[in-house]
């Protein structure tokens, strides 16, 4: 069964840095896309990176992350990250990972994870 627990969230001052972790269990990382997702308070979720599968290679951001998030795969511990730097009072949220039913970032989430809260203090 794919399973996908996150972690690494917690309260960050702003202008550090802070890399969340999405352990996957049941098939490989690389196996599907696979994104992160934020939604702050009172806002609906959105998609703010994706990342192929490995025979794709192709790796997205929301404009407003580009430049300060970076996602990235390690498949000997099965994990995809999300590295974000130099943070921001609007990056305060919830952030979940899911995984794609294909190898593309396109379409619908098929897993997702149960989050991890990241709160940006000034």
């Amino acid at each position: 069964q794919l399973q996908l627990v996150e972690s690494g969230g917690g309260l960050v001052e702003s202008g550090g840095s802070l890399r969340l972790s999405c352990t996957v269990s049941g098939v490989t990382v690389d196996r599907y896309a696979m994104g992160w997702f934020r939604q702050a308070p009172g806002k609906e979720r959105e998609r703010v990176s994706c990342i192929s599968s490995s025979g794709d290679g192709k790796v997205y951001y929301e404009d407003s992350v580009r430049g300060r998030f970076t996602v990235s795969r390690d498949k000997a511990e099965n994990t995809m990250y999300l590295l974000i730097n130099n943070v921001k009072a609007e990056d305060t949220g919830g952030y979940f990972c899911a995984t794609y039913p294909n190898c593309f970032c396109d379409g619908k989430p098929a897993y997702w994870g149960q989050g991890t809260q990241v709160t940006v203090s000034s």
